[in-house]
């Protein structure tokens, strides 16, 4: 009991990455680059946490807009290298912190728990302020599982995309103990698993969080946004068994499994084709305005 408590505590109080002058700038930096304007932008959550992003809007946009999230212990500018590339294709961008993140409030992090009414709300705040043709979701790691997580009740994305998602919370944590001892998820699954099992009874005892919901694979499943998952075929942070379990139960998505990529890192090793598939996806998702390749 004790191990699943400081499995829960640690899972539940990531380490905050701070949002620095030196951040503002390269992102302002990188607003300037590409013709667009960059404002701050705060919103209320449900629970009174106060939710922070940045806004850039090219002077020129295509009239989409992108929302792009970050991963565990990243803040915004962890997605700066996407942004320059939406920019670069008209889109407008809002760059959130996810709760417990960056300059977001929210004591927990819940793996798309209550951040899936969070990207609800940014949806609603870009629709009512920069008033899009289309809104599209772009996330890799964390945020792509709260991304697919937010699925089961934001149905308005004209379609995302998700690089390097886990397919639920339970699986991703065989993986984190096995990982932790060097092993493969068969010791969660086994010796170790009152540890996860105690983990996921402590959360929901002490903060009332039922991590059995957070199930992106269930979520996509039903979903009717369309859903292009991307993985490193050698990811060793989330394996990418995880996006083929998420596949095997959606006929409808289509999965790009990058050879020799690790974690996230299919901008580094295929950047063109990284760009034509995205670009394609989001294009042929939004045929009244037409392709953007």
């Amino acid at each position: 009991m004790v191990a699943g408590v400081f499995v829960a505590e640690r899972t539940l109080h990531p380490a905050r990455r701070s949002l620095s002058v030196k951040d503002e700038t390269q992102a302002q930096a990188v607003a300037h680059s590409h013709n667009s304007e960059l404002a701050n932008v705060a919103i209320p959550a449900r629970d009174g946490a106060t939710l922070s992003a940045w806004s850039i809007r090219p002077r020129n946009s295509n009239g989409r807009a992108v929302i792009l999230l970050h991963g565990l212990s990243d803040n915004r500018l962890g997605m700066i290298g996407y942004a320059e590339l939406f920019l670069s294709h008209g889109f407008i961008v809002l760059m959130p912190d996810a709760r417990a993140h960056g300059t977001s409030g929210g004591q927990l992090a819940t793996y798309g728990l209550l951040e899936s009414e969070d990207i609800h709300r940014w949806f609603d705040w870009l629709q009512q302020n920069q008033h899009p043709g289309c809104i599209f979701g772009f996330a890799e790691s964390m945020g792509a599982a709260q991304l697919l997580q937010s699925l089961h009740s934001e149905t308005r994305f004209c379609a995302v995309a998700a690089e390097s998602t886990f397919s639920s919370f339970r699986e991703i944590g065989y993986d984190r103990v096995g990982q932790f001892f060097n092993t493969g998820p068969w010791l969660g699954r086994t010796v170790l698993r009152p540890v996860v099992e105690g983990a996921f009874g402590y959360a929901k005892w002490k903060y009332q969080l039922d991590f059995e919901q957070v199930s992106p694979q269930s979520i996509v499943a039903r979903t009717k946004v369309p859903v292009l998952l991307i993985h490193g075929q050698n990811d060793s942070n989330i394996p990418i068994r995880h996006s083929r379990r998420i596949a095997g139960d959606n006929p409808t998505l289509t999965l790009w499994e990058v050879p020799d990529t690790e974690h996230c890192g299919a901008i580094s090793t295929a950047p063109q084709e990284f760009e034509q598939r995205l670009f394609h996806w989001f294009g042929d998702h939004s045929p009244a305005q037409g392709k953007l390749l």
